[in-house]
């Protein structure tokens, strides 16, 4: 098999992974505290991750930038806002919501990284950029449809939150990526954003913070369970959450870059909206009403218009390795 046949191979599998995230997670979410969910899962993805997060360690030259203990504070950064913060959110967004709008929107993501890179990175804003943003948004709205609202307004709210949250991460993250690769950045994030999250779980314990939260409206969040709702028939599903979605499927995704390029990978995104509502619908029984469908098909437009650029680049480069060999092109 070459690069570019495995580049392809780990586009199918990521895309599949992937877009039984929201499914799987909804399957399993009643037996689970949604903060213990979380961490778990990042605790095992970034164990996942590890072997590939130190091969690209080893390979580094020497005159690379050190990951020393600045660099790893700011990866811890990234953690709190990935995995503390993001994937709060959308727990929460799993157990409240429909499983295929939480797929959708969650798709979305990577558009509303363009006006975060604009202001804190300084990177320019295209007309299509802009296009494509008011496009995700008019997507947005006829799924959630406010005029008519049949959603949780929880749910949405809180996968909104959850988009946000992963966009500005993705910002924030751009950086310490390209010093030290994405494998390294998401590993230790996965593995400092559950490490955080278990630390402020294990305060929920301190009587205390225990009678803080259960006097309000925390109060589900008083006592974080760490080992409640495990049992033989509910680990098979758990594990694939945690090693097959969360795991192999950032190790597909990024292999997927690796072998292709990041226009080619971020197709992973493109198939999602369209692959994760089919399967809510075989497996979860989640009906697909008309607005849903139209929503998908906007955001599916904004996703083309966002990847353009990158798409003919990619085809671009094709054309020219075939001329090179002296094929027609």
């Amino acid at each position: 098999m070459n690069k570019k046949q495995l580049g392809i191979l780990c586009i199918i599998l990521g895309t599949l992974l992937f877009s039984m995230m929201e499914v799987t997670l909804k399957g399993v979410s009643a037996h689970f505290h949604p903060f213990q969910l979380n961490f778990t899962r990042f605790f095992i993805g970034g164990l996942v991750l590890l072997p590939f997060a130190l091969r690209t360690l080893r390979r580094r030259d020497a005159d690379a930038p050190r990951l020393d203990a600045a660099a790893l504070a700011k990866i811890a950064g990234l953690g709190f806002v990935g995995v503390f913060v993001s994937m709060t959110f959308y727990q929460l967004a799993v157990v409240h919501t429909d499983a295929s709008v939480v797929a959708v929107l969650f798709s979305s993501n990577p558009v509303f990284v363009l006006p975060f890179a604009a202001l804190l990175l300084g990177e320019p804003i295209f007309r299509r950029n802009i296009a494509a943003l008011a496009l995700e948004i008019l997507g947005i709205l006829i799924i959630v449809s406010p005029w008519n609202m049949q959603l949780d307004p929880y749910g949405v709210l809180f996968v909104l939150l959850a988009v946000l949250a992963f966009a500005l991460y993705g910002v924030l993250g751009k950086r310490e990526g390209a010093k030290f690769g994405v494998f390294v950045t998401t590993c230790f994030g996965f593995l400092f954003g559950s490490a955080e999250m278990i630390a402020a779980a294990l305060l929920t314990h301190l009587p205390p913070v225990a009678a803080l939260l259960e006097a309000g409206p925390l109060r589900d969040y008083a006592n974080i369970p760490f080992f409640s709702g495990y049992s033989p028939e509910i680990l098979p599903a758990f594990l694939f959450v945690c090693i097959g979605v969360t795991g192999v499927g950032y190790v597909a995704y990024f292999m997927a870059m690796e072998c292709t390029s990041a226009g080619a990978g971020s197709l992973i995104f493109f198939f999602k909206p369209v692959l994760a509502p089919i399967l809510a619908l075989l497996l979860l029984q989640e009906a697909i009403p008309a607005n849903r469908v139209a929503g998908i098909a906007v955001i599916l437009a904004a996703s083309l218009i966002n990847m353009a650029p990158a798409l003919r680049a990619a085809a671009h480069r094709r054309r020219t390795a075939r001329r090179e060999k002296g094929l027609p092109s």
